[in-house]
């Protein structure tokens, strides 16, 4: 039985727990194990993280993204303090608060870009203007980037130096948002390490609910005096699990074997055909370079409603002023299949 057109591009987060996670959760669920983090499966996965990100790093795992960026972000920012970041950030505009409640009132200052995509020269202008506001102002301490952005789009290896030089250079800690890190370095074709440590950054949110997990996030940390007591921030943010193994074996089981970024590819090669088939469109355009799993295109109000009627599920996004027609997000995940964008194409 031939299985149904996936019609649903909303999100990488509506597809389907990959079969490696699932199977690692049926094996993890055998027997006794400790609680808390002391079982083996979490030994095993800080063994995996390190060899992946080639550098010694503290694992804690996490059930979701939210918990791992406000976690991470807590670690490093003071309750008077204030975190960077780009205006289209995650933590600025989806989280409900949550960095502003776990920091204990710190504040988020978001500067705009045409793409997600921090520009150095603003960080800059940021940073000068912040130095010289004294006890009147908030002082920036935590530097927080989004890769891949929330636009799709990602920043070069330099682009990100560049930025986390001029942190490391006013005494910020560096934080990146990876909830779709794996799309990044496929789109880069680098190495986990020459995306994070390697580029300037101390804590890392990794993403593998989207990408193939159930519930599986991670917060890597490479500065030892950011890691400790940050289980007790865990735990007292509510987002330890007695049955940790179960967080462990599905990110193992993502790692392992570069299975995340195999994945990544897959889903990064699915937007590039949705791209290419969309551009062909004479009604299309897409404002933003398609480099990782997000399409961004406008179409036609009767060609969106067209699409909504034949069952295709996307997010309609807010339009910039100025465009005849409406935005749209459309994503892709490991589980899209060429058929899948085909058919969206076929039925534009």
């Amino acid at each position: 039985m031939t299985e149904a057109i996936r019609k649903n591009f909303a999100s990488d987060n509506i597809a389907p727990v990959c079969p490696e996670v699932m199977n690692a959760l049926i094996r993890v669920n055998e027997g006794a194990a400790p609680s808390y983090g002391e079982d083996t499966e979490t030994e095993r996965l800080t063994a995996l993280m390190r060899e992946a990100f080639n550098h010694p790093a503290w694992v804690f795992p996490v059930a979701t993204g939210t918990a791992a960026n406000s976690l991470a972000l807590s670690a490093s920012t003071a309750p008077f303090g204030a975190v960077i970041c780009d205006q289209s950030a995650h933590i600025a505009n989806d989280e409900g608060g949550a960095p502003e409640f776990f920091m204990h009132g710190a504040r988020l200052m978001p500067l705009p870009s045409p793409d997600g995509r921090m520009d150095p020269s603003a960080l800059d202008r940021a940073l000068v203007t912040n130095a010289g506001g004294g006890v009147h102002t908030s002082p920036i301490q935590t530097l927080s980037l989004t890769q891949s952005t929330e636009w799709g789009t990602v920043y070069s290896l330099d682009h990100l130096a560049a930025l986390t030089s001029r942190a490391r250079d006013s005494d910020l800690a560096t934080h990146l948002d990876g909830a779709r890190l794996g799309n990044a370095i496929a789109a880069l074709n680098c190495t986990p390490a020459e995306m994070t440590w390697k580029a300037g950054f101390d804590m890392v949110s990794f993403g593998g609910t989207k990408n193939g997990g159930m519930a599986s996030e991670a917060v890597l940390i490479f500065r030892e005096d950011l890691a400790k007591n940050f289980a007790r921030r865990i735990k007292r943010g509510g987002h330890l699990w007695s049955k940790q193994r179960y967080l462990s074996a599905q990110l193992a089981a993502l790692v392992e074997n570069d299975l995340w970024l195999r994945h990544a590819l897959h889903a990064n090669t699915m937007a590039q055909r949705l791209a290419h088939g969309l551009r062909r469109h004479p009604a299309a355009s897409l404002p933003f370079e398609v480099q990782s799993n997000e399409v961004f295109v406008v179409l036609p109000e009767r060609s969106v409603v067209a699409l909504e009627a034949k069952g295709f599920v996307f997010y309609r996004w807010t339009t910039p002023p100025g465009i005849d027609g409406v935005l749209i997000r459309l994503v892709t995940c490991w589980a899209t299949e060429a058929r899948d964008v085909d058919h969206l194409l076929e039925a534009l």
